[in-house]
């Protein structure tokens, strides 16, 4: 869940190659609509590889 009186959301991103949810960071709803893709380093793959918004 979001922080408590705020519009941000917590939101968890996940690696486009393995799969593995890897990160967790907030979100402001209002502004941002669409899913997040971020490029961060995997560390089960070794490498910075795009990280999706996941359910």
């Amino acid at each position: 869940m979001g922080i408590k009186g705020k519009i941000d959301k917590m939101v968890v991103l996940a690696c486009e190659d393995c799969k593995r949810r890897n990160y967790t960071t907030t979100k402001n709803k209002k502004t941002l609509k669409e899913r997040m893709e971020l490029k961060k380093y995997c560390s089960f793959c070794g490498r910075h590889t795009v990280h999706k918004e996941t359910k």
